[in-house]
């Protein structure tokens, strides 16, 4: 009898422990968990909403991207329907009005009087 009592009380005390060190092992993961979520928290982290958030962006974004590229491949290739610049005749007067520039050297005679 003695030994049965010695058993329950040793069953009764291994459970108890293994409650205790299920009880610690909860308790370790938390602070690890804690200290992990500060540490990324100081580095700046993005969260995974945040990363989330800016996945959806970038895929509308790349497809206005290759929307607008295929509007402008298609405006490239299309030919140009407009007239061309019409070109200024030149000026008439500015050439009229101005004498003829004279080459250098030449004076009033072209020869040189000593």
């Amino acid at each position: 009898m003695q030994q049965n009592r010695l058993f329950d009380d040793f069953a009764r005390l291994m459970t108890d422990a293994a409650g205790a060190a299920q009880g610690v092992r909860r308790e370790a993961e938390t602070m690890v968990k804690a200290q992990i979520e500060r540490m990324l928290r100081d580095m700046d982290v993005a969260t995974r909403e945040e990363v989330e958030v800016l996945r959806d962006l970038v895929a509308s974004l790349r497809a206005q991207n290759d929307a607008l590229a295929a509007r402008v491949a298609a405006l490239e290739a299309k030919p140009t329907e407009t007239k061309p610049a019409e070109t200024k005749p030149a000026d008439v007067k500015s050439a009229e009005s101005k004498p003829a520039s004279k080459p250098k050297g030449a004076g009033t005679g072209g020869t040189a009087t000593a």
